[in-house]
């Protein structure tokens, strides 16, 4: 690794293994978000590799590969490598693949991702991380954004950590179900959805299982209220941490290529994918690794 990489680590005080990685990298934010060099997902890649990659996400929330002209059957083996693969009940999937998420936007479909939010937070164990693969971008536009939410919680004023201490909130599929409907999906469907998905209540601030750091485990997209708080109150508090991720401080910003790759912690970081690209055609497609119960 280069020793301007390995300064930047220092000076972000992460702990001296993170240093010690086989490929160069390069940081895009102080706070989140690391391209990695020198690595060809094409490959076998060994044991070490893998396990140098997984430090780095963790402690970067995000990272980045370019030029990774792989197929959807390489996409799948490099997940694998993190972790048991999850099928999304509601998006699009892949028609040889339930595991992969087909995202597709074009003239006749506008994007609909431009919001603040972690991946599937309504399962009772929301995912590890997600890796996207663009396939088509457009010349301009169709960017994301990650912002780190451990920054976010380590930067709240000490009232509001006070506030939100031990606290934990209800989260729900609210915008699919309402797809559901609106593509005409009966009673029974949504209440089996219901049924099969019911309300988790996960952490306000949640603790990473591999870092052991705290982070704001909220959003937007899916969580509904505060447990224990009058309505008025959970929503005052929850407006105040949403707006949290829009920091600039706390972000990173990505512009796609074809063939570039994200690989995201969902445990510890929110994205925003910007829609600002219509009406020429965005194309991905997202494996999702299965996470565990946060606490």
């Amino acid at each position: 690794m280069n020793t301007y990489a390995a300064e930047k680590l220092q000076g972000f005080g992460l702990e001296p293994p993170i240093l010690d990685v086989p490929f160069d990298i390069e940081h895009l934010s102080p706070a989140i978000g690391t391209v990695i060099h020198n690595v060809d997902l094409r490959e076998d890649l060994s044991d070490e590799v893998i396990d140098a990659i997984r430090r780095v996400l963790v402690a970067r929330k995000v990272i980045f590969f370019e030029d990774q002209a792989i197929s959807t059957e390489q996409h799948l083996l490099f997940a694998r490598r993190f972790g048991e693969l999850e099928i999304h009940p509601f998006g699009a999937g892949h028609p040889s693949y339930p595991e992969v998420l087909a995202i597709s936007h074009d003239r006749e479909s506008k994007g609909r991702e431009n919001g603040w939010h972690s991946d599937v937070t309504w399962r009772q164990q929301p995912s590890l991380g997600s890796i996207l693969r663009a396939i088509e971008v457009p010349v301009m536009g169709g960017d994301t954004l990650f912002s780190c939410m451990e920054t976010a919680y380590a930067r709240l004023p000490e009232h509001i950590k006070e506030a939100i201490d031990g606290k934990t909130a209800r989260h729900d599929f609210t915008h699919f179900r309402a797809g559901m409907i609106k593509r005409g999906a009966s009673e029974e469907e949504v209440e089996a959805m219901n049924n099969k998905y019911p309300n988790p209540d996960h952490p306000v601030v949640r603790t990473h299982p591999e870092s052991g750091r705290k982070s704001l485990y909220v959003n937007g997209a899916f969580t509904l209220s505060i447990n224990g708080m009058e309505a008025d109150q959970s929503d005052q508090l929850l407006a105040t941490l949403y707006r949290q991720a829009s920091y600039p401080e706390y972000q990173c910003r990505f512009k796609w290529r074809n063939n570039s790759i994200a690989f995201w912690d969902n445990r510890a970081c929110q994205h925003y994918a910007a829609s600002d690209y219509w009406p020429a055609t965005r194309q991905v497609e997202r494996v999702t690794i299965i996470g565990d119960k946060p606490v």
